[in-house]
């Protein structure tokens, strides 16, 4: 029986007839899945057909929380968007921090289900005086910082909101979920999803507080794991005075920082865009999540130049890469805007950095005819790169709906996927494969397309002790770094925290708040049951093993320049043994076996 934790109820909203219900949580599926990301996971599985559109009235839309959030744990202010993804079709979960989910929680809910389709635009606000759902078609078209603004206007203004971009709603395919018109759940084209379903936003005012099963006990796991966090050099001090782009410096330093579309992984004029260089030029302040310590977050300002006065949040390390070296764009003003309008249009802007980056590659190469692109689309050119997202944000051109459709799509149209630089038709982030070997495993075998925090194996890798050139024991790596995440990813608090904090550690909060006995060993376990879990939806949806791989230059073009100069990424010298590692056949299918070990043979 749950003790703490979990509010205990899920709130369903049906669009398509209006319907609202509230439902009890499943104390057995929390026990064996924690929530968040597990738990959401575990309601798709059993509602959403793998093989259907992702677009279709038929997909659902689950925004779950974790135990630990909105308590004293420590960057505990994660809400997860699962569903399954426009972009690729396969299972999509991504992730976002600030203060929604928290906010939910307070509410009285850990998790939301959204389902059918509403005839109209709408907004759901959920209060303490009840839930609605409102006309939305007086935002359908604005900005998310617009929507956000004019939603609080209309509820409360002490309200939190989770919102789309006019990218959501014309169905870009990397569109994401924004929250308080600045927190992206970015990945997987989420936005998307929602806007299919005529949904603008959801606004939601708590009043409750989350109640733990042993305070002493969770008190004593929250003041060791910030000691703990305060001491580390990320978490504890390098993570606030420069946010993630403190990682531009150190990832091109070892020479693997994607380039030109990855035709290099060394960047000569990295310094100028940053973390430092941002601190210098643009940051405002820090700012962090519900219940973070770390405050890695940037607000920010334009000071000079053509973008004078413009202002936000952002941009993070990924994005800076995206809009910066991929493109081969040294301009940090630019790239500080390029972030701004994929906020403000609700974009995801590792994909939409990628897609640029891929959509100057193919027009150097001649592969982009002229005539297509009303400007010169090269390398380094700021302008282009900005005007390039307007044109992904507007969709009013036939090139710029391309471009919303990500890299996979606009380099099959013109006849070249190659030049996308993507896993299962997502963009991969900002840590080149050839430099880093373990990254490149993680990429190939993550359940969502290529992504970094499905497995941080960089931790280890370049800030750690683990030889980033070898490929001996990266299978292993690849999947404790997995397992974890996943179990992480459930409980509601941010990746971030394991920089400092190992799994012993967030059992111990995790225990403590719910009442569930759990060791580490244990909740590695129900990590690598939900990553099997996700497995197999992805398997049932018509992935295979032939989708564990990496884009051609990976695998056959060596780095051009640089500390990494030379160096390819041999997968095959890892799948195999990553397979094994898994319990899985030869093929990457889970066998019946580590499904029974697992508890999950009921989902095969």
């Amino acid at each position: 029986m749950i003790k703490g934790g979990y509010m205990g109820k899920i709130l369903r909203v049906n669009l398509t007839n209006g319907s609202i219900d509230i439902e009890n949580i499943n104390d057995s599926w929390a026990r064996k899945y924690i929530g968040g990301r597990g738990y959401g996971t575990r309601i798709i599985m059993e509602e959403v057909d793998p093989k259907i559109d992702p677009l279709s009235e038929d997909n659902k839309v689950v925004i779950a929380t974790g135990p630990l959030c909105s308590t004293m744990a420590p960057s505990s202010g994660r809400v997860m968007v699962i569903t399954k993804g426009a972009l690729n079709g396969a299972i999509a979960c991504s992730n976002s921090g600030g203060h929604f989910g928290p906010e939910l929680k307070r509410a009285g809910f850990d998790a939301v289900i959204i389902e059918g389709k509403a005839p109209n635009p709408v907004y759901l606000w959920i209060n303490k005086n009840g839930i609605e759902l409102r006309s939305a078609e007086h935002l359908w078209g604005k900005y998310t910082n617009e929507t956000d603004e004019i939603m609080k206007k209309e509820t409360h203004p002490e309200a939190r909101t989770m919102e789309i971009g006019p990218a959501g709603e014309k169905l870009s395919l990397i569109a994401n979920v924004m929250f308080d018109g600045h927190r992206a759940a970015g990945r997987t084209g989420v936005g998307a999803v929602v806007g299919s379903k005529n949904l603008k936003g959801i606004v939601v005012r708590g009043y409750l507080g989350v109640k733990v099963a042993d305070k002493d006990a969770f008190l004593k796991a929250c003041y060791k794991t910030r000691d703990i966090l305060s001491k580390d050099a990320f978490s504890g001090g390098g993570g606030a005075k420069y946010g993630t782009a403190m990682l531009v410096n150190v990832i091109n330093g070892v020479g693997g920082l994607p380039t030109r579309n990855a035709h290099d992984a060394y960047f000569p004029e990295a310094e100028k865009i940053s973390g430092e260089m941002l601190t210098k030029k643009n940051l405002v302040r820090n700012e962090g999540c519900d219940s973070c310590p770390i405050a890695c977050g940037r607000v920010t300002e334009i000071r000079d130049g053509k973008y004078k006065g413009e202002h936000g949040t952002g941009p993070e390390y990924e994005s800076i890469w995206a809009f910066g070296a991929m493109c081969g764009v040294s301009d940090l003003n630019a790239i500080v805007m390029a972030n701004y309008l994929c906020d403000r249009y609700g974009l995801d802007t590792i994909s939409a950095g990628s897609t640029v980056a891929c959509a100057m590659d193919l027009y150097e190469s001649g592969y982009i005819p002229k005539e297509d692109v009303p400007f010169e689309l090269k390398f380094g050119s700021p302008d282009a790169l900005v005007e390039s997202i307007r044109l992904m944000g507007e969709q009013n051109t036939e090139f710029g709906r391309l471009l919303a459709q990500g890299s996979y799509r606009l380099a099959e149209y013109y006849g070249h996927p190659e030049f996308s630089m993507s896993v299962k038709k997502q963009e991969f982030p900002a840590y080149d494969p050839r430099a880093i070997k373990g990254i490149g495993l993680e990429y190939a075998t993550s359940n969502r397309g290529a992504c970094h925090v499905r497995g941080y194996t960089v931790a280890a890798e370049v800030l750690g002790n683990v030889d980033r050139l070898k490929y001996e024991g990266k299978a292993e790596l690849a999947k404790t770094f997995q397992d974890l995440t996943a179990a992480l990813d459930s409980t509601g608090i941010c990746l971030f925290t394991t920089f400092g904090l190992i799994g012993k550690n967030i059992a111990e909060l995790y225990s403590a708040a719910t009442g569930f006995e759990c060791d580490e060993t244990e909740f590695m376990r129900i990590g690598e049951r939900i990553w099997n879990m996700e497995r197999l939806f992805n398997i049932k949806a018509g992935f295979t093993k032939k989708d564990d791989t990496l884009p051609p230059r990976m695998l056959k073009e060596p780095i051009q320049t640089g500390p990494s100069k030379g160096e390819v990424e041999q997968l095959d010298k890892m799948l195999s043994d990553y397979y094994k590692v898994r319990g899985w056949d030869e093929n990457g299918i889970p066998t019946k076996e580590k499904l029974k070990e697992l508890e999950i043979e009921d989902l095969a």
